[in-house]
């Protein structure tokens, strides 16, 4: 089977099966509907929330968690806007606790302005995550040798940035996700900077395993029309 066709089918991240490539956000929304219809017209099956930023107690009518029942997506916990190891651990057991899944996207920023994320300290945190039974995707720059670290500690999918989170500059070194794609075993995500159809069609031909996005669908003048857009790129 070729790559295009391996591309169509099925793929699992830790163990479990997904049938689409497209990973959302749940951030920057104008309303809590809006965000609901475009991840609906994703096709995605996949959805983070950031557990820093958002309200944990599903009861309440403006919570996120409100709005997104755990028997129609899979939620991943998201440590975004956590700036060290130590906090970003913290998150990901406050959300185990709150009832997410073992599965956990650790984001450690290393730079407020640029979003970057610290790699020594991803590294840290993955560690001590995967540990205590945590299935970590992280986030990560685009360096191959930190990719492959992470794989080592335990992550069970990579998640190399293709641009700064929020820039939609699509992929800026597409050899460096070829070669992270080409030497790793677990999948590899990409994540952030992807901003438009065309920018996730360039950034699967280079046979990643899927795109993730929040910014260029919550941000778009109609997000439920991109999303769509995004479904079929």
């Amino acid at each position: 089977m070729d790559d295009a066709r391996a591309l169509d089918g099925p793929f699992y991240i830790g163990g479990t099966k997904f049938v689409s490539r497209l990973i959302v956000g749940t951030g920057k929304y104008e309303s809590n509907q809006i965000m609901v219809d475009a991840i609906r017209a994703s096709g995605a099956e996949m959805v983070t929330v950031a557990v820093r930023r958002v309200d944990l107690d599903r009861s309440k009518d403006e919570a996120i968690l409100h709005h997104l029942d755990p028997q129609d997506f899979f939620l991943l916990a998201n440590t975004a806007g956590c700036y060290t190891a130590d906090d970003a651990v913290r998150y990901a057991r406050l959300a185990r606790a709150a009832g997410f899944n073992e599965f956990v996207k650790l984001e450690v920023i290393g730079d407020e302005r640029t979003l970057l994320p610290d790699v020594h300290a991803t590294l840290e945190a993955a560690k001590t995550l995967a540990d205590e039974g945590f299935k970590v995707m992280a986030y990560t720059n685009d360096d191959l040798i930190t990719a492959l670290r992470l794989e080592d500690v335990g992550c069970v999918a990579v998640m190399p940035l293709a641009s700064p989170i929020g820039s939609g500059l699509g992929v800026v070194n597409p050899y460096f996700i070829r070669e992270i794609k080409a030497r790793l075993k677990v999948p590899v995500i990409v994540d952030a900077g992807v901003g438009t159809a065309s920018d996730a069609c360039v950034t699967m031909e280079q046979g990643v395993d899927g795109v993730l996005m929040n910014t260029a669908l919550a941000a778009a003048d109609d997000p439920v029309r991109m999303s769509h857009a995004m479904k079929h790129a």
